[in-house]
């Protein structure tokens, strides 16, 4: 509404006063809202440091595997190699922050060691098998059974070692923490975009908005004062006249 607009009367004075009252109130609770965020933000962020601080040091650790498992076995045998058993699902629980859905990962339950799956099983009761049978002199049986049998087959392809176990289990450390520095990323995501827009609508309540209500309380004010000098001055010219 423009100036020209404005009806200097008492009734409209206390209506923007009353207007002006709501936006205070409204831009008090979104300084609130923006502090509560920030701080949240920070706390995710301090988490989230740690954690890449934590994978920066466990992948130099996995590259240094890494690299002692293919020199050890080459890129095929390495890549042939059976995997570890690891329960990958992510355990999450939520809760809100003005509105804003926070979710904080949860360490799973631990049920004990997992069975390995069946090529990992025919690989190591071949090798049982084979570390119990006694040592025949006779040179055909060894190679007609590592001929038939297709455990003795892949376990002679695939050579176990400290090297390629290492590098498993390293890079299975590695899935919790990046299931969690994804959890904190999508946090950290929409308490932004929430902060912004809180931000931008507190900025427009306390830059354009308000001030826009005290420039039109300050004309109706003053018209309502030049009104009153105006009635004064009338009411003494009618007592001397």
């Amino acid at each position: 509404m423009s100036d020209r607009d404005l009806v200097p009367t008492q009734s409209a004075f206390l209506e923007l006063k009353g207007d002006r009252a709501g936006m205070q109130e409204g831009y008090r609770f979104l300084d609130e809202k923006r502090l509560i965020l920030a701080a949240e933000i920070l706390a995710n962020l301090k988490t989230y440091e740690a954690l890449v601080r934590e994978w920066r040091a466990l992948e130099q650790r996995a590259r240094e595997s890494l690299r002692a498992a293919i020199g050890r076995h080459g890129l095929e045998g390495l890549s042939v190699y059976p995997p570890v058993q690891a329960d990958c699902r992510l355990h999450c629980t939520s809760r809100s922050v003005l509105g804003v859905r926070i979710e904080e990962p949860v360490a799973p339950k631990t049920e004990g060691p997992k069975k390995a799956g069946p090529h990992r099983a025919a690989i190591s009761m071949a090798f049982d098998e084979a570390s119990e049978e006694p040592a025949e002199p006779a040179e055909t049986a060894e190679a007609s059974t590592a001929a038939t049998d297709p455990a003795l087959v892949a376990f002679n392809t695939v050579f176990q070692s400290p090297e390629a176990d290492t590098c498993r289990e390293v890079f299975a450390e590695l899935m919790p923490i990046a299931t969690r520095l994804a959890v904190l990323t999508g946090n950290l995501e929409r308490l932004r975009s929430e902060y912004l827009r809180t931000a931008r609508r507190a900025r427009a309540l306390e830059n354009v908005l308000l001030p826009e209500l005290d420039a039109q309380l300050s004309v109706i004010d003053n018209a309502l004062e030049e009104q009153e000098r105006e009635e004064a001055v009338r009411v003494r010219y009618a007592a001397w006249s």
